[in-house]
């Protein structure tokens, strides 16, 4: 049984690489006929389409009973995209920051995460919370909409070309594939172990429902589409609190462990520090993607042990 499932992994790992390939290159194009900023795309369609393993899995988790799952995923999984995933991609090749994204989209991160430390601090992520995070998540869907529109500016020389939209899905859907396929893999070989839910859902599952992320990111930065890139972080993290972990409270509260405070905790030091690093220079160096990446290491390891 671990065997097969080690091969599922790396069945996985490859849709997932050809997949957010395809899904990055087919949204970039359309972003460029269309004349949409390629921060835009990145912090909602490649953003959202990373998300889905997320929502697949903390719902499946939620609707299970498995509610340390559920919280550790979305904790685990933002951390590791801030961390692991960011500075990683950041070591690879220096990324650019707009003005955009370190004023609006780092700055809302840092709300919509502090106000879910807020929220679980009692313990418990019921319906009326979920519903608010989730009606945040709306309202930034609604502004992003508006502003996109405003500073579009298509080009007559390149109309939409259906098969970028192929792309798209069939990457989308490779993606989302992948994720699901691994996490059910890593799951299983988890269990047979025999750890906590909260051990496995903030290590195994955040780290196989982050690799849609990895894999988009690392494939935009080879493409030199930071926009894309750092954008998709961001948004992608943004979709987690807001959608993600909103609307799985609306469908079945989730208690919150001792634990899980303190991980989102850890995750609210891990936004600020990205936040303030953004800041700091034009672009995230590739020292500063080492501390991130480093900091990660330390975090998940201290997690497992």
């Amino acid at each position: 049984m671990v065997l097969f499932d080690a091969l599922f992994i790396g069945v996985a790992v490859v849709a997932l690489w050809f997949g957010a390939d395809q899904f990055v290159t087919g949204a970039a194009r359309i972003a460029r006929r269309l004349g949409v900023p390629g921060l835009v795309v990145g912090l909602t369609v490649v953003a959202f389409g990373t998300s889905a393993p997320e929502f697949a899995v903390t719902l499946d988790a939620a609707l299970a009973g498995q509610t340390d799952i559920s919280v550790a995923n979305v904790v685990g999984s933002n951390v590791l995209n801030l961390g692991f995933v960011l500075g990683g991609v950041a070591l690879v090749q220096a990324l650019a920051t707009s003005r955009t994204l370190v004023r609006r989209d780092s700055l809302l991160l840092v709300a919509t995460t502090a106000l879910l430390l807020g929220l679980v601090a009692d313990g418990r992520l019921g319906r009326v919370e979920g519903a608010l995070l989730f009606a945040g998540l709306v309202a930034y869907l609604l502004y992003l909409a508006r502003k996109g529109s405003e500073r579009m500016a298509p080009d007559g020389d390149r109309p939409f070309h259906w098969p970028d939209a192929g792309r798209l899905v069939v990457g989308l859907g490779l993606v989302v594939g992948g994720g699901h396929l691994l996490v059910l893999s890593a799951v299983d070989i988890a269990q047979t172990v025999g750890v906590s839910e909260w051990v496995v859902g903030i290590t195994v599952v955040a780290a196989g429902t982050s690799l849609p992320e990895f894999a988009t990111s690392m494939a935009a930065a080879r493409q030199g589409r930071t926009g894309i890139s750092a954008g998709n972080l961001v948004g992608s993290c943004i979709f987690n609190v807001l959608g993600v972990l909103g609307l799985a409270a609306v469908v079945q509260p989730l208690p919150v462990t001792p634990v899980g405070v303190e991980g989102t905790a850890w995750l609210l030091g891990t936004v600020v520090l990205v936040t303030v690093l953004f800041y700091t220079d034009a672009a995230l160096s590739r020292l500063e993607g080492g501390l991130l990446a480093a900091l990660n290491a330390a975090n998940w390891l201290a997690n497992l042990l």
